[in-house]
């Protein structure tokens, strides 16, 4: 009854001294806590209002939320166990909450990525939302100088790299475009149009014809049947291509002329 009275009195006073702590600002939830959160909410919020004016399906709402979670999961992973560590005289690695937090993420993000045929959207807004996770971290984490700073990483990169893009487009030297053609066949036009588009200073990179028979043509009556084929031509060169269409359609045997520009998979 002694022995089991000795081992029991320091755990009893240790459970007190855990209790009386409850509410303790020094504990880990004082005034530098607390403030720590509130940055989170600053910067997060100005992540999360970039989005929102930009109308993403993630706004100000779910990465304000995200960078304050963030925040309060690194400030209970730093401060919250120190008490269950003196109790059990073990060491705990708090590191293990953060990086539950970095994989954890990965499951918001990848619900706003979506594929519509060639087109990859939502990439933007997950990174921003893996981005307000660290933010947040950084924040919770004593480290408000690194969030701040990543902050104004993505204004940068949001805001200022559109614009970059926009102008390097402006003077990129080469235009890429897809050249549709139907004409009349047995009349060498697309010989002429690839001479044309040579001569023009675009190199054709890709061509396809799909032919078709139709009705006999009076004037061929002893040479068989017409036929009217469409072209695609991808076309690579520089300058604008609209003075080639300008050109097709004046020609004899040409049907019809379009021009669409290039399309890559965007974001």
């Amino acid at each position: 009854m002694v022995i089991v009275q000795l081992f029991a009195d320091p755990l009893i006073s240790a459970g007190r001294s855990v209790a009386a702590e409850l509410f303790d600002p020094r504990a880990g939830q004082g005034a530098r806590q607390m403030a720590e959160l509130a940055l989170a909410l600053l910067l997060s919020s100005l992540v999360g209002l970039e989005r929102e004016l930009q109308q993403k399906s993630a706004g100000l709402r779910t990465h304000t939320l995200v960078g304050v979670g963030s925040a309060l999961f690194m400030e209970v992973s730093i401060h919250g166990f120190g008490a269950l560590g003196d109790l059990t005289g073990t060491r705990l690695d708090g590191s293990r909450v953060a990086a539950q937090i970095v994989s954890g993420i990965g499951f918001i993000g990848g619900g706003l990525i979506f594929v519509r045929r060639d087109a990859v959207r939502g990439l933007t807004t997950a990174a921003t939302i893996w981005l307000t996770c660290a933010v947040g971290m950084a924040c919770g984490g004593g480290l408000p100088l690194l969030g701040g700073a990543a902050t104004v990483v993505h204004f940068l990169v949001v805001r200022g790299f559109p614009v970059f893009t926009r102008r390097l487009a402006v003077v990129r030297a080469t235009e890429r475009v897809e050249l549709r053609l139907s004409y009349r066949t047995r009349r060498g036009v697309l010989g002429r149009v690839l001479e044309l588009c040579t001569k023009s200073g675009f190199q054709v990179t890709d061509v396809h014809v799909d032919a078709e028979v139709v009705a006999p043509e009076g004037s061929d009556k002893g040479k068989g049947k017409a036929k009217e084929a469409g072209v695609v031509l991808s076309l690579e060169g520089k300058g604008s291509a609209h003075p080639l269409v300008e050109e097709l359609t004046d020609w004899d045997g040409v049907l019809g002329v379009g021009l669409r520009a290039h399309r890559d998979s965007t974001e």
